[in-house]
């Protein structure tokens, strides 16, 4: 029986890459842009005081999307790496060959973008604990572009950029209910909530100043490509 040219035709194959598939939900949110743009985004909305509007699933979805535009030089570099695996499989390959290559065409670009964007200090702090939670004869192979030191690093650094830019997007509105609320007090009207009375003010404020449009061109254009 001849053998079957398509990678679908290949059980073991097909196994493999809907297990990695699996994966993606993970990988996406662990090491791609997506931590710090949907911190900052539900940051954005609490800041507003519209606890609800724009819907998680809303958040989520632009997240995702903006996540995508910054993450397009990445994802050239692995298409541009991964063509000629995919032409392998469809021609019959090695099933662990493929899955080794396939793997290494994601591994090179995800590795120097995580690197590239992690912060120095957070690098050095967890090639230290990577290092020390290995037997002393193993810690000299452990370097600064281990994934295991380049991941929590790069999560770690995009969790301080978020709430730092969330600090910047949160000031102007407490500014504004601290307003509010001293102007309800001294026109004797302090049984108005300061919250409800600067919801109007804090919506007409973002839109003015086009605020989710300078808050993506800010998420997209923060990372760092070389």
């Amino acid at each position: 029986m001849a053998a079957p040219t398509d990678a679908l035709g290949r059980p073991v194959l097909l196994v493999v890459v809907l297990a990695l598939v699996s994966l993606v939900p993970l990988f996406l949110m662990a090491t791609t842009a997506f931590v710090k743009i949907s911190t900052v985004l539900q940051i954005a909305r609490n800041a507003i005081g519209v606890q609800q509007v724009p819907s998680n699933t809303v958040i989520l979805a632009l997240a995702a999307v903006l996540s995508a535009v910054a993450m397009a030089p990445v994802g050239s570099a692995i298409v541009a790496r991964g063509a000629p695996v995919l032409a392998r499989a469809n021609e019959g390959g090695d099933t662990v060959a493929l899955v080794t290559d396939g793997l290494a065409a994601v591994e090179g670009p995800m590795r120097k973008f995580l690197a590239d964007n992690a912060d120095a200090k957070e690098t050095a702090r967890f090639l230290a604990l990577a290092k020390a939670a290995r037997p002393e004869a193993q810690r000299a192979a452990v370097t600064a572009t281990d994934f295991a030191v380049i991941v929590p690093a790069f999560i770690v650094s995009e969790l301080t950029r978020a709430f730092l830019l969330g600090f910047a997007v949160l000031l102007p509105f407490l500014v504004l209910d601290l307003v509010v609320a001293n102007i309800l007090v001294a026109g004797g009207l302090a049984s108005l909530s300061p919250g409800q009375v600067s919801l109007p003010l804090k919506l007409l404020l973002f839109v003015a100043v086009d605020g989710w449009g300078l808050l993506a061109r800010t998420l997209v254009l923060g990372y760092k490509f070389s």
